[in-house]
């Protein structure tokens, strides 16, 4: 009985549903690809909505909050005898004002909703609770330092797969071969906090590269000197991260060589006639683009996860030892806007490299039905 009813329901709103999406549809049939960027971008905030949400909720579940940081803070500046005397003079009303008026006193979805508030109507991305400055100044600071080294990193691991994976797919079966495959598998098998610590170690018995990432001068200092200074800096992160992710990228350039160079079509090709470059870079290679654009957001992803160990490892300035230290003071302005920006970073890769392989795939077809 109840199944009739949500049968009789739903062929009484079905002519009503299908009269409001029939423009969507339309739209969809006539822009296919226009229509599948608006829909990721939707579902890119949907997920960056649940994301926040999700953060003020683990934050709060956190034991303590930024007013036990604050005090531990005071402490410590002030020393534990005059800190203790002050903390024992501060009575429970006087620490719930001071949750109050950082509005921690309300249930963590009332704060998530406000803070929505101040970022999408006024633009505010608010202030860090423990040193009181903005937290987009905070952000800007960083975020071009971490964005610097992981685009770097994906341009060099791209075009040094590239160039390998191509080369050793003509040298299949060789010593050169089996060498280069059984090296990038240890390498993409190597646990890249340990290779860090390495690098670190390394970097300090031989005294050949600096133990931090970063000058410690400022580029309007001297623009020629940092340039080569942040080079000579950053070689040991930059090659650790090159190290952990050529590994993977190579072999599957390589496999997907392989595969396309044993397929019919590429036998037709050369009983033509056709030269073997014109083979390999002509159709060979094109067709080993769509794994790797598919996979290029996935990489750029673990490279900013990556990072973050890099960051704290070499003391680099970057924001994932920006939100390392929100997270371990509780800052939870800092840590949300932190977290949501390298989503929303990673987010818009994914999409990019969704947008790109459908432009480079004319038999891909988004929005058929």
């Amino acid at each position: 009985m109840l199944k009739n009813i949500f049968e009789n329901i739903k062929a009484y709103l079905k002519p009503a549903v299908n009269t409001v999406l029939k423009p969507f549809h339309l739209f969809k049939r006539r822009f296919p690809l226009l229509s599948y960027i608006v829909n990721r971008l939707i579902t890119m905030f949907i997920i960056l909505f649940i994301l926040g949400f999700a953060v003020f909720g683990l934050m709060a579940l956190a034991p303590g909050d930024i007013v036990d940081q604050i005090m531990i803070q005071h402490l410590f500046s002030e020393g534990h005898g005059s800190a203790s005397a002050n903390m024992s003079l501060m009575s429970s009303q006087q620490l719930s004002q001071m949750r109050a008026d950082l509005g921690l006193d309300q249930p963590f979805y009332i704060q998530y909703f406000k803070w929505l508030n101040r970022v999408i109507i006024h633009g505010d991305l608010g202030v860090s609770l423990i040193s009181r400055a903005p937290v987009s100044f905070l952000i800007s600071s960083r975020i071009w330092n971490s964005l610097s080294i992981n685009l770097i990193s994906l341009i060099f691991i791209t075009l040094f797969s590239f160039v390998l994976g191509v080369y050793f797919s003509t040298k299949a079966g060789t010593r050169a071969d089996y060498a280069v495959t059984f090296f990038a598998l240890v390498f993409h098998a190597f646990p890249g906090l340990l290779l860090l610590l390495l690098f670190q170690l390394f970097a300090f018995t031989s005294g050949l590269f600096p133990v931090t990432g970063y000058p410690s001068f400022p580029f309007s200092h001297s623009p020629v000197n940092f340039i080569f200074s942040y080079a000579h800096h950053i070689f040991l992160p930059l090659f650790a991260a090159f190290l952990n992710g050529i590994g993977s990228t190579l072999r599957m350039i390589r496999a997907t060589m392989l595969d396309q160079l044993g397929q019919p079509y590429i036998t037709s090709l050369r009983s033509r006639g056709i030269a073997e470059w014109r083979i390999y870079f002509n159709h060979a290679f094109r067709n080993t683009l769509n794994p790797y654009i598919t996979s290029s957001a996935n990489m750029l992803a673990s490279l900013f996860t990556g990072s973050l160990i890099m960051e704290i490892i070499f003391a680099y300035p970057g924001i994932g030892r920006l939100m390392y230290e929100a997270i371990i003071q509780q800052d939870i302005n800092l840590v949300l806007v932190n977290i949501m920006i390298v989503s929303f970073l990673v987010l818009v890769g994914m999409a990019l490299a969704d947008i790109i392989l459908a432009l480079v795939d004319p038999r891909i077809r988004y929005g058929k039905e």
